[in-house]
């Protein structure tokens, strides 16, 4: 289906960062976070269908998951080597196709307009990094960012854990080994327990899904290993509650002392329009200091944000704070922001 592939081909030069498809709609892209119709011609059964077998074609590992599971993720590739992150799954009993633009290039902290002082956790030789927020909020953006920092300035061993690979990285400074669940691996648990075996550096996890995997990454940020992941979750607080919920209440006190000593920070993120046609990051960031870890051991995560909010001399700051620096340089508007900040955040209140 040569109409596939040059939908997808229209989306990146329209700067699609996602294209829906599905019967009896018109083909969407979203641009800057606001979908827009691809054509007004609906698409049938027939189109998803001949969609359906060019993605999966070749792909036996694919296939076999969308006849058991009846979705499925995997990648795939244009001619030209531009690449998409599928997700192929029934809707009503219908077939639909999602499918995210993964940009071949890497930008830099800087080119993404992210604070320079994020790459501190970069630098750090043994920790646990958590990048969050909702889907579509540019976290894998930033952690490929922040591996490709290392990989250019630091002489490590990266091994990065992910459904599937998204970015593909160039070997600088470091060693990259990149594995795909369903590829390279049969589970992300399975996965993350093999790299204690690969004499790792830096590990990658594209997202943390399940206990195991939780405790595993924990287990990996105490030997010594700086560990990178993602969580969807609002907040930095939140992010530390999720982790902690996911284990049996007989297992918590556990896991909230060594998520006090193994953790080095949070950074969350949303992306705002610009009204110019494009986005821009506000970004929250929380350093494990010692009242941030006194407050995850003895469970009173309720006091993090206020801790952020006094700790701007340690480098902390709320997402509130940082859309407010980005209305005061007028690159965003308030009426843009207000949906991402916190519900008790006011233009009158004093900044936080």
């Amino acid at each position: 289906m040569d109409a596939l592939n040059d939908l997808l081909a229209e989306a990146k030069v329209a700067g699609a960062s996602d294209i829906h498809l599905a019967p009896n709609r018109p083909p969407y892209f979203r641009i800057n976070g606001d979908l827009q119709k691809a054509s007004e011609t609906a698409l049938t059964d027939a189109h998803l269908q001949a969609a359906l077998d060019l993605l999966l074609k070749g792909n036996l590992k694919a296939q076999q998951e969308f006849a058991e599971k009846q979705q499925a993720d995997f990648s795939y590739s244009l001619k030209d080597n531009t690449r998409f992150r599928v997700n192929i799954f029934y809707r009503t009993g219908h077939l639909a196709i999602a499918l995210r633009l993964i940009m071949s290039q890497i930008k830099s902290i800087e080119e993404l307009h992210l604070p320079g002082a994020i790459l501190e956790f970069a630098d750090l030789r043994q920790g646990f990094l958590l990048i969050t927020g909702p889907a579509g909020e540019g976290k894998s953006t930033t952690l490929a960012a922040l591996i490709n920092y290392i990989n250019q300035t630091h002489s490590k061993h990266i091994i990065t854990i992910e459904d599937p690979i998204e970015y593909l990285f160039t070997e600088a400074l470091s060693l990259i080994d990149q594995r795909e669940i369903g590829r390279d691996a049969v589970s992300f648990p399975v996965a993350i327990r093999a790299t204690l075996r690969q004499d790792p550096d830096v590990i990658l996890i594209g997202e943390l899904r399940d206990r195991e995997s939780m405790q595993t990454a924990l287990t990996l940020a105490e030997t010594g290993h700086l560990v990178m992941a993602s969580l969807h979750t609002n907040d930095a607080a939140q992010t530390i509650e999720r982790i902690i919920d996911i284990f049996p209440g007989r297992q918590q006190s556990q896991i909230r002392s060594q998520l006090a000593a193994s953790l080095s920070g949070v950074i969350t993120q949303r992306l705002i329009p610009t009204g110019k046609g494009g986005r821009i990051p506000a970004v929250g960031i929380m350093r494990a200091t010692t009242a941030i870890r006194n407050a995850i051991r003895e469970n009173k995560t309720h006091q993090i944000e206020g801790i952020i909010q006094t700790s701007q001399e340690s480098g902390m700051q709320t997402l509130d704070k940082s859309i407010y620096d980005i209305i005061s340089v007028n690159l965003i508007t308030k009426e843009a922001a207000q949906p991402y900040l916190s519900p008790e955040a006011t233009f009158t209140k004093k900044r936080k």
